[in-house]
């Protein structure tokens, strides 16, 4: 009959109170799983509170597969802290190490013109 067959035969010969209790099962796995998801977005301030390391770039502090916990912090960012960030057209969050920090003072002007009644 071969494998899917007799899978079929398994599925088959369950009691409908054991099929529920699995799809329960299922439900409350990925359910939990989304909460604590949600929940590290909450208290990481993260859009990604939790990213791996795609490459061997940031060798030898992390390794390829390494798995990284974020934080958001409102301190500013200096050398030598580790950053990560969305590039627009990519899902997947960059993770980089600060060289150097430049800063950029740039001024903003608004200008608002009213009509004059003659």
């Amino acid at each position: 009959m071969g494998w899917i067959g007799e899978s079929i035969e398994s599925i088959k010969s369950l009691q409908i109170r054991q099929v529920l209790t699995q799809g329960v099962s299922l439900g409350m796995i990925v359910t939990s799983a989304l909460i604590i998801w949600k929940a590290l977005m909450c208290i990481t301030g993260s859009e990604s509170p939790v990213v791996v390391v795609l490459s061997g770039s940031m060798e030898p502090g992390f390794k390829r597969g390494d798995i990284l916990f974020l934080h958001m912090s409102k301190d500013p960012i200096r050398a030598g802290e580790i950053v990560v960030f969305n590039v627009d057209g990519r899902e997947i969050p960059i993770v980089h190490r600060v060289i150097k920090v430049n800063i950029l003072l740039t001024l903003f002007f608004e200008l608002t013109i009213q009509p004059c009644c003659l």
